[in-house]
């Protein structure tokens, strides 16, 4: 089986909005109440507190505060759960210490399992009932693939004033055509670079393709810098000094809003629209391994190019690349296909001649987008170099040292490599509603901590 998640809008009346503002609200306060409970014991006992001992108060808790009665319990859990991933992922060092969210900074709620609510849709439209608000509401929206419907997540987004209903449903798999690598069919292979001046370089073995950037974010640039210096003029809300953002501030900041919601808009749209076409065509995609953090890092101090810096971090950012490779990449498997990507540090793509193998470092730098080996004398820009070479690995064709795929140990989007990803409500927050007890040799029962003293 395989999980996708699908998002379909909400369209509530005022009174049922007023039940989903109520809803969210508690949520929040149980989250900040979960914060406020382990910072306590921390700084008085010195003591962790865990998931399991948070989740077996809820029936205490909804006793004394009987707003929260009727909220659905495994949802109220679903919210304890999120604050135990928040505070996993600080003392992991993914994060910093966990704040108290404010009702605005709080999307929504969870239902983890189909008794707190019910679908009736078969893909395209349809309803949603939520059993603790007694409510039923209308959705819209298309999804691509429909199956089993699993956990539902319920958004508010303030700038939108809208309301989604995420649904996670469990498809069946296609049986992958690619069990092992000597069966590849190499007549729908392609290999694809990701750029800034061109967002994607694709090459199948015949021809070379070339997918044009949109620039939606840098031809809103303008009009959205005119707007932020018209916001600076308005009396804008400051919380130290008690004072509340004028109404022409409101005003000029929901217009910003829309501005960079459109362009969110366009280029997701674009990205579906290119991703699909790619995942149609082809069965195997083959790319490099990128570390897109780490390509979008702010210049170090003292650097002498901080602006070119920072507008090739918004050009990459701008295209979206780990969107683009996630997007390619379920796409093609789940039509039962593969995604191969290549390590960049051995295979070096962009510094590997495609037709001798010799690697040239000095075409390593950006500004360098025509490359001419001094070896064999092969000529080809630099984009297309990338993904020729990416394509010859795959296809064993390519000359050099440490290029063959044994070689190189490339890693895979399905499970030949590595583990699928998941989807999911409880899974997404936290794979597990309770933590495992493990058996001593005594014969007692312990339940393991979540994390150990150094």
């Amino acid at each position: 089986m395989t999980t996708r998640r699908q998002t379909f809008r909400l369209y509530p009346n005022k009174t049922q909005e007023n039940q989903l503002f109520e809803a969210r609200r508690n949520h929040a306060y149980l989250y900040n109440a979960c914060v406020a409970h382990r910072r306590y014991e921390w700084r008085a006992n010195k003591k962790i507190v865990t998931y399991l001992e948070q989740q077996n108060c809820l029936p205490a808790f909804k006793k004394e505060w009987v707003e929260f009665a009727y909220l659905h319990s495994q949802s109220l859990q679903a919210t304890v759960k999120r604050v135990d991933l928040a505070y996993g992922a600080f003392f992991q060092g993914l994060r910093g210490l966990p704040r108290f969210k404010s009702i605005r900074n709080y999307s929504g709620w969870s239902y983890p399992a189909k008794s707190g609510w019910k679908v009736n849709s078969n893909g395209k439209h349809g309803s949603v009932t939520l059993n603790d608000l007694d409510i039923t509401l209308k959705m819209r929206g298309q999804a691509k693939q429909w199956g089993n419907p699993t956990t539902l997540t319920i958004v508010y987004k303030p700038s939108r004033n809208q309301w989604f209903a995420s649904i996670t449903v469990d498809i069946p798999a296609f049986e992958c055509k690619f069990c092992e690598q000597s069966n590849l069919s190499y007549e729908s292979i392609v290999a694809f670079d990701l750029g800034t001046e061109t967002a994607i370089t694709l090459y199948d073995g015949e021809k070379f393709t070339e997918i044009e950037n949109p620039r939606f974010t840098q031809k809103a640039e303008q009009e959205i810098k005119q707007k932020s210096k018209a916001l600076r003029r308005k009396t804008a809300p400051n919380k130290n000094k008690k004072v509340k953002g004028s109404r022409r501030w409101k005003k000029a900041r929901k217009q910003i809003s829309k501005l960079q919601r459109k362009v969110s808009s366009q280029r997701l749209d674009w990205q579906h629209k290119v991703t699909s076409d790619i995942a149609s065509r082809y069965d195997i995609g083959v790319t490099e391994q990128l570390n897109t953090k780490g390509m979008t890092r702010k210049a170090k101090k003292g650097s002498k190019r901080k602006k070119q810096k920072a507008g090739l971090n918004k050009s990459i950012l701008a295209v979206g690349f780990g969107a683009l490779n996630q997007m390619i990449a379920y796409k093609i498997e789940q039509k039962g296909g593969l995604l191969l990507t290549l390590p960049t540090k051995q295979i070096k793509p962009s510094q590997r001649c495609p037709k001798c193998g010799v690697v040239h470092k000095h075409w390593a730098e950006l500004s360098n987008r025509y490359h001419i080996c001094d070896a064999c004398g092969f000529e080809i820009p630099r984009d297309k170099g990338s993904v020729m070479v990416m394509y010859n690995v795959v296809t064993n064709q390519q000359p050099g040292l440490g290029t063959s795929l044994v070689d190189c140990g490339c890693l895979s989007s399905t499970n030949l490599t590595g583990k699928r990803k998941h989807t999911g409500s409880m899974r997404q927050l936290g794979q597990m509603k309770r933590q495992k007890s493990s058996r001593k040799s005594d014969g007692d029962l312990e339940t393991p901590p979540v994390f150990t003293a150094g």
